[in-house]
């Protein structure tokens, strides 16, 4: 497969999530963590006691919920919804 059919045969799986209620075009089967928080802050905080929480659901099959932590990942399906959540345990 050529990088231009590759292109388009991701255009034929994008799909629409939801992260942090803001719509997201995705094109891959899957989506980490990591990338989340990068979709939901621009400069994510930081901090020694700065937790990100990263929940979704909508999700397919038996993990239609749950949550997801650092080096995670998780099936994308279209619409999907995502919660990044920043906290500071001080």
């Amino acid at each position: 497969m050529t990088n231009a059919e590759a292109a388009e045969h991701n255009k034929a799986h994008e799909v629409t999530i939801y992260v942090n209620t803001r719509a997201k075009q995705w094109s891959e089967k899957d989506i980490t963590y990591e990338q989340l928080v990068a979709l939901a802050f621009t400069t994510p905080p930081t901090g020694e006691n700065v937790d990100i929480t990263v929940t979704y659901r909508r999700g397919e099959g038996n993990k239609s919920e749950g949550s997801l932590t650092a080096g995670g990942s998780v099936r994308v399906k279209d619409g999907m919804i995502f919660d990044v959540t920043a906290t500071d345990r001080s």
